[in-house]
């Protein structure tokens, strides 16, 4: 994820999303109906017939022989389902069958189904998670899925600019910007907007959350599942909902893990706003954990000092790039990742520690682009970007992001501008953009699902979490007390851990709410990174 990479956004069109497919799939299509719900419908209809072929995945997944791949062809348009298609990448790892404790025969519970938001990441990674303690248990009951959604990686893939010149360093990246920045930010976004337009082409304004659900939802049937088992994170969350809303007959089980505020009205511009605030939050959370351990890392014994340390190493990096290549920039994404994952504090803090000493090998090793890496990196933000612009309304007058911007970043420097400029884009962008759906579901039309969420996540505040179960009737939500780490099922709590456990393998819930005591603070001296694959992040980060 980044900056907010949870958040989809734009659209000024508005689809008919009635009845769209809370009906079985191969039902005859009413007239109330959309042509994209009778899509769907036909392409599910010719996925479950196809079903899915699995072989050896490409060398490029780096997966073991154990996990398998396969494609699902799904319709660009739903709404000409015989007309072009695209093919998206799937693995898989068939359940164990068996009690890891006790080798005793396990039923089987269907596939389990993973995203790990974005918009722009790939779960092809998942069944990999299989080997890991806090999911052996469930993957003896389940197969676990991965894909690549639609845009991301060898799945119909997206890309809005040179990959070479997306990952330009060093780079600057003012709290205060000029106005003379501003004009040159507001530049650079009406550049990538109108190459996202040229290299997609017509097939740009088919990149959204709905397609996304709709996706999902032909990926079932090529399952061969009769019901969804789904576990999203993020902005997983989202569509998520968005598949429960129209699909709430065909789901099974569902875990949300660090809920996305659905309210149509947030989609998406106010969640960004609201992220950037809350990661303000989060880094004083950082400062201060650095400033009790002091005496390991010498960077102040308060959260000011600390401050003081990383605006004195921005001012270095602005007049000197370390290796040449990372500036205030690259030292700023370095540290949100800090508001993100506490897996990544002891790594960070000691990489600003020696740079400030005069070592600049451990800042460079963390927060220098790696080119091997720049393809993906300007893949998921091509996704991310068509996807948020695509699914809702954003302002279109740079006035208001001024206006907005300015004012949040006087309480919220950290991540304010940084945040509404990889957003930009969506000011200036030329597809017709959708009226978000109303996320809500009938009382008993959906069978219970379970939300997860920290306290302090600033990726997606907390008040997303409660929203959610506001909208989806018989929900239940864990709440990890005073913590802030974004993405926390199979993390390090094993409360939060036991609770999606048993949904999963049971069906049950907390009667409406539960709470789980904070996973340990970080060892000072310890690299412990385990949580971060289940969000796409590569352990070195």
């Amino acid at each position: 994820m980044r900056a907010l990479a949870l958040y989809g956004a734009t659209t000024l069109g508005s689809l008919v999303l009635t009845a769209l497919a809370t009906a079985p799939t191969g039902a005859a299509a009413t007239p109330r109906e959309s042509p994209e719900a009778r899509g769907v419908a036909r392409a599910a209809e010719r996925a479950q017939t196809a079903g899915l072929s699995f072989g050896l995945c490409p060398e490029s997944e780096q997966l073991p022989d154990a996990v398998r791949c396969a494609a699902v062809k799904v319709p660009l348009d739903y709404a000409e389902p015989q007309g072009k298609q695209i093919e998206l990448t799937v693995s898989r790892l068939t359940a164990r069958g068996k009690d890891p404790k006790t080798g005793k025969p396990v039923p089987r519970q269907g596939a389990l189904v993973f995203n790990p938001g974005g918009p722009g990441a790939s779960s092809m990674y998942f069944p990999m998670v299989a080997g890991m303690p806090e999911w052996k248990n469930i993957a003896a009951a389940y197969d676990l899925v991965g894909y690549s959604p639609r845009g991301v990686a060898r799945s119909a893939p997206l890309t809005c600019m040179d990959s070479k010149d997306f990952a330009e360093a060093p780079t600057q990246a003012p709290v205060n910007p000029s106005e003379s920045y501003k004009k040159e930010r507001i530049a650079r976004a009406k550049t990538y907007a109108q190459g996202c337009a040229r290299n997609a082409g017509e097939a740009l304004r088919h990149y959204h959350s709905l397609n996304n659900v709709r996706d999902l939802e032909v990926l079932r049937a090529a399952l061969g599942e009769p019901k969804l088992n789904f576990m999203g994170a993020s902005y997983g969350t989202y569509f998520g909902a968005l598949y429960a809303t129209l699909y709430p007959s065909h789901v099974r089980r569902m875990v949300f893990d660090s809920a996305v505020n659905p309210d149509p009205a947030q989609i998406w511009y106010r969640n960004n706003l609201d992220q950037s605030a809350a990661f303000e939050g989060r880094w004083e959370d950082f400062r201060t954990w650095v400033a009790k351990h002091d005496k390991t890392y010498e960077l102040g014994d308060t959260p000011e000092a600390v401050q003081h340390s990383y605006a004195k190493a921005r001012a270095e990096l602005a007049h000197k790039p370390a290796g040449g290549t990372v500036g205030p920039g690259q030292l700023q994404a370095a540290f949100l990742k800090a508001g993100y994952y506490d897996d990544v504090w002891a790594m960070r803090a000691t990489a600003l520690s020696e740079y400030l000493k005069g070592n600049p090998k451990p800042l460079i090793a963390q927060a220098a682009p790696r080119p091997e890496a720049a393809w993906d990196d300007e893949n998921g933000n091509a996704v991310y970007t068509a996807v948020e612009c695509n699914d809702a309304p954003w302002p279109t007058d740079w006035k208001t992001w001024d206006r907005d911007n300015t004012r949040l970043a006087k309480r919220a420097p950290f991540e304010t501008w940084d945040n509404a400029w990889m957003n930009l884009p969506c000011a200036y962008w030329t597809q017709p953009r959708q009226k978000p759906v109303d996320v809500r579901v009938a009382k008993g039309a959906l069978p219970p699902t379970l939300i997860l969420a920290a306290e302090r996540d600033a990726a997606t505040p907390y008040k997303g979490a409660l929203e959610l179960q506001k909208r989806l009737p018989g929900s239940a939500v864990v709440t990890e007390k005073d913590a802030g780490t974004h993405g926390i099922g199979g993390g390090a709590n094993a409360c939060v851990n036991t609770h999606m456990e048993t949904y999963l393998l049971t069906g049950k819930t907390p009667v409406r709410r539960a709470a789980c005591a904070p996973h340990r603070e970080p060892n000072p001296v310890s690299l412990d990174e385990r949580a971060l694959p289940l969000l796409g992040i590569p352990a070195a980060v």
